[in-house]
């Protein structure tokens, strides 16, 4: 399997999916992750993405273990209006979004250059634009 190359330094956001293959212990999530490290990006969640990704058969432990690993990032007022806003401007709204608008809005102010592991790769790019480079995963 070729290798997804990413940038020295930086910042390495895993999504809902991203969170939910490194639990999972999938293959490739699991080497993009200890490449980013490798390469010194540091990597982060939003704190709503735990809510998301979570359910009845995740392995709680081993989400614990990778949490232990990451930067969670919390979501405060200003955070939710700047989200809001990105909605607006993008064109896209409710519910279905949410939780997307958060993750975007937080990648949108990390460290450069930003890699984003996502399976949400189309609205992804919406709402970041060319300021982070969405892989999909």
């Amino acid at each position: 399997m070729a290798r997804r190359k990413l940038s020295h330094e930086g910042t390495l956001v895993l999504d809902c999916e991203g969170l939910s293959k490194l639990v999972s212990d999938d293959e490739p999530a699991v080497a993009l992750v200890s490449e980013a490290r490798r390469r010194g990006m540091e990597v982060v969640i939003s704190a709503l993405t735990i809510i998301e990704a979570a359910h009845r058969r995740t392995d709680k432990a081993r989400l614990a273990w990778i949490l232990s690993g990451v930067r969670i990032v919390h979501i405060g007022d200003e955070e939710a209006k700047a989200a809001s806003e990105l909605l607006i401007s993008t064109g896209l709204h409710g519910h279905k979004y949410a939780i997307d608008a958060t993750v975007a809005e937080m990648a949108l102010r990390q460290q450069r250059p930003v890699v984003m592991l996502t399976s949400d790769s189309d609205d992804m790019t919406k709402l970041c634009g060319n300021q982070v480079r969405v892989v999909a995963v």
